[in-house]
């Protein structure tokens, strides 16, 4: 049986990496922290009922939690009064090529992306991000297999993969 020592200790140990999963999935920081924080209070109210891992608890719920914020969010122009500031691009051309990445993995769509971020930046396993998503492993690997197609023709991912960034 788990108790609160347990929860906290996951939280200091994870919630960094949590974290940069939630944002890659929702790409921005602000959400990403409304997301991990949703996701650990969810998995708090569970814990003693989470296995030995509770990563495929947590990423599931991560996984799940984003596509039903995604399925809810209004998709239309938002007014504003003031322009944001264009970012200028780093010098040494590494958060440009990061940017780049981001911008490849928000052209794909939500399920794809989700397994691309799962797969090669929280670095689990297919049966695991089967697990988490709740479907089978070969979904898992058409999923990746067409999110990387496409990532192989966008060329702003092609150049960013290319310049080892």
């Amino acid at each position: 049986m788990r108790d609160r020592a347990d929860f906290e200790r996951y939280v200091e140990q994870r919630s960094a990496r949590l974290l940069r999963t939630a944002y890659l999935l929702c790409r921005d920081w602000g959400t990403a922290e409304d997301l991990l924080q949703t996701a650990l209070a969810k998995a708090w109210s569970a814990w003693r009922r989470v296995g030995d891992d509770p990563d495929p608890y947590v990423y599931r719920i991560l996984a799940n939690t984003h596509a039903s914020w995604w399925r809810r969010r209004w998709r239309a122009e938002v007014p504003t009064g003031v322009l944001p500031d264009v970012a200028e691009e780093d010098p040494t051309g590494e958060v440009g090529a990061r940017e780049a990445v981001r911008h490849a993995l928000a052209g794909l769509p939500d399920r794809q992306r989700t397994v691309i971020v799962l797969r090669y930046f929280a670095d689990l396993p297919d049966p695991r991000i089967a697990e988490i998503l709740g479907c089978s492993v070969a979904t898992v690997r058409s999923q990746a297999s067409r999110a990387l197609a496409k990532l192989r023709v966008d060329p702003a991912a092609v150049a960013a993969i290319t310049t080892g960034s």
